[in-house]
C-alpha cells in the first residue's frame, strides 16, 4: 500500500489493491457503506452524478464504484463499498467492506441506514465505530419513515452514538448538503467525534485488556488495537490474512501476542465462554446495544406500521400457501413472457428477414464472391436476425417483470421458501434466484451466482444453472420461432 506521484497535479493511490486517483493532495477519500437496499447507491449517484466509474475489486468478482464530488472548493472521492449487514466477514462482500474501512485509510466512512428499520442497521454502525472513529451516520429514507409515522430523534441519536448523524431523502436530494457538511467538518478535524464503545461482559473486557497492550505496541495506532484484540480472541482467520497482507507479517507469530492470546482464551474458557461461543457473546451484546439505542431514539406513532407486511409474509412464506403462490406467480411471469413476445418477435422477424434479399442483391451487384456472400448473408446476418427476433422480445419482457418482483421484495421470499429444499440437495438457497434469472438468460443466471458466499455452492450453482432452459431453448417453440427456424433452413436460390 503505497503512494506514487505521476505528476504534480495527480496522485495514484492503491488502497487494498483498489486504484484511486487524486487530483490534489487535499482530496478526501470517503467510504460509503451500508446494508443492501437502504439507498446507498442512490446517495452515491445523487452526489457523483455522471462523474463515476466502476470496476472489480482486485482478485474478486465483486464490483466497486468510485465517483468524484466537489463541495466547498474541495474534491471528495466516494468509494461505494459492497452492501453488507455485518463486518464479521462471512462473505467476499463483508471482507471487502471490512478491509477497506480498516486498511484502506479513508478520511471518513459514511454509513447509510434505512430510517424505517434503523435498529437493525445500527449493527453495522456499531461495528464500524469499533474500527474507526471517523464515521458519519446517514439516516436515509426519512420520507418513507414519515409515511409510516416513524419519528427519529437525530440529535439524541448523534449524542448516543458520539458521531455526526444526518437525515436524508436521497431520491429527492434532501439532506445531502447537510451530509456533506458533516463529512467536511469531520475530515477537516473541526469536529472531534467520541464514538460509543460497546461494553461487553466483564469476562470479555478483562480478556481484551490482557491482549490489547501487546497488540497496541505492534500496531502503533494504525488500527484500533481493541478491535484487533477482539478479533484475535475470536480467531478470525479472514482478518488474520488481511492483517498479514497489510502489516507484512503474521501477528500471531509474535511470541508476546501469542502468549497473551493463549492466556486470555484460557481465562475465557474457565469463565464459561469457550472459543466457539465468543462470537455469539459479542454479537448478542451489539444487538442489545442497538435495541437500547432504538428504544431511546425511535418513536412509532403507529404501532401497527409493519402489521401489513407481516400479514403478507404469513401468506407468501407460509408452509401451506407459500409454495403454491410462488409457482403460480412464476408461471404467470413465464406465460406473459412467452405469449407477450409473439407479436414483437413476429414484427422483428418480418423486418429483419425482409432485408436479406436486398443485401444478397447488393453483394451480387458488386460482384462479391459466392463464399463472401454466403458468409455475410447466410451466416452472419441470418443468424443475427434469428437471435435478435427470437431472444430480444422475451428478455425485454422477462427481466422487467423479474425486476418488479425484486422491487416488491418478493424475490427474497422465494429464496426463503426454497432454501430448505436446496440445502437438502447440498446447494444454496440463493441459487433459486439465479435459476429464475436463467429462464430469461443463462448468462445472467450464471453471472448472478456470485451472490452465493460458499465457493463450493457457487460452483454447484454455476454448473447446474446451465441446464435451466432459457427462453431460447423452451421445449415448445412459439410460432414466431418456427417461422425463424424455417427461414434459417430454407435455402433461397435466385436465378442469375
Amino acid at each position: 500500500m503505497g503512494l506514487t506521484c505521476e505528476s504534480t497535479e495527480a496522485e495514484v493511490l492503491n488502497y487494498c489493491g483498489l486504484h484511486i486517483e487524486k487530483e490534489t493532495k487535499q482530496d478526501k477519500i470517503i467510504a460509503l457503506a451500508g446494508n443492501p437496499n437502504v439507498g446507498k447507491s442512490t446517495v452515491f449517484n445523487s452526489l457523483t452524478g455522471l462523474n463515476q466509474h466502476t470496476g472489480n475489486w482486485p482478485g474478486k468478482t465483486v464490483a466497486n464504484a468510485q465517483g468524484k464530488y466537489r463541495f466547498k472548493d474541495r474534491n471528495y472521492i466516494l468509494v461505494d463499498i459492497p452492501g453488507t449487514y455485518s463486518l464479521m466477514a462471512n462473505s467476499a462482500e463483508e471482507e471487502i467492506a471490512r478491509d477497506f474501512i480498516c486498511f484502506g485509510g479513508p478520511d471518513a466512512s459514511v454509513i447509510v441506514a434505512d430510517a424505517t428499520c434503523l435498529e437493525r442497521n445500527l449493527n453495522l454502525v456499531l461495528q464500524t465505530m469499533e474500527i474507526t472513529d471517523r464515521v458519519v451516520l446517514c439516516v436515509n429514507l426519512m420520507d418513507e419513515a414519515k409515511k409510516k409515522r416513524i419519528r427519529i430523534d437525530l440529535d439524541r441519536l448523534s449524542s448516543r452514538l458520539g458521531v455526526p448523524v444526518v437525515g436524508t431523502s436521497a431520491r429527492s436530494g434532501r439532506g445531502l448538503d447537510r451530509l456533506m457538511d458533516a463529512v467536511c467538518s469531520l475530515t477537516d478535524n473541526s469536529v472531534q467525534p467520541s464514538p460509543l464503545r460497546v461494553a461487553y461482559s466483564e469476562e470479555i473486557e478483562r480478556a481484551v485488556s490482557m491482549v490489547e497492550p501487546a497488540v497496541g505496541d505492534i500496531l502503533d495506532g494504525r488500527i484500533s488495537s481493541r478491535w484487533v484484540s477482539l478479533k484475535l480472541l475470536e480467531g478470525d482467520e479472514s482478518l488474520l490474512r488481511s492483517l498479514k497482507e497489510y502489516l507484512g507479517y503474521d501477528l500471531m507469530q509474535n511470541e508476546q501476542i501469542s502468549i497473551k492470546v493463549t492466556e486470555a482464551r484460557s481465562f475465557l474458557e474457565s469463565s464459561g465462554i469457550p472459543r466457539d461461543r465468543f462470537r455469539d457473546e459479542v454479537v448478542t451484546k451489539i444487538v442489545k446495544t442497538c435495541e437500547d439505542i432504538g428504544r431511546e431514539t425511535i418513536t412509532f406513532e403507529k404501532k401497527e406500521y409493519a402489521e401489513k407486511d407481516r400479514r403478507i409474509d404469513k401468506i407468501l412464506t407460509s408452509r401451506l400457501t407459500g409454495i403454491p403462490i410462488m409457482i403460480l406467480l412464476l408461471f404467470g411471469v413465464f406465460w406473459l413472457t412467452i405469449s407477450g413476445a409473439n407479436v414483437p418477435s413476429s414484427l422483428l422477424a418480418t423486418g429483419l428477414f425482409s432485408l436479406e434479399a436486398p443485401i444478397s442483391d447488393f453483394l451480387r451487384w458488386i460482384s462479391a464472391p459466392e463464399w463472401l456472400s454466403g458468409l455475410l448473408v447466410d451466416g452472419v446476418y441470418r443468424t443475427l436476425a434469428w437471435v435478435v427476433s427470437v431472444m430480444l422480445p422475451p428478455m425485454a419482457i422477462f427481466f422487467p417483470l423479474f425486476t418488479l418482483l425484486e422491487d416488491l421484495g418478493y424475490l427474497p421470499r422465494i429464496a426463503f421458501n426454497l432454501d430448505n429444499f436446496f440445502r437438502k440437495a447440498c446447494a444454496h438457497g440463493k441459487q433459486a434466484l439465479t435459476m429464475c434469472m436463467g429462464f430469461g438468460c443463462n448468462a445472467a443466471g450464471v453471472i448472478g451466482c456470485r451472490i452465493i458466499d460458499s465457493p463450493r455452492e457457487r460452483l454447484i450453482a454455476i454448473i447446474t444453472n446451465n441446464f435451466v432452459p432459457c427462453n431460447g431453448r423452451f421445449a415448445q417453440p412459439t410460432k414466431e420461432k418456427q417461422k425463424c427456424c424455417r427461414a434459417l433452413t430454407r435455402k433461397k436460390r435466385r436465378p442469375n
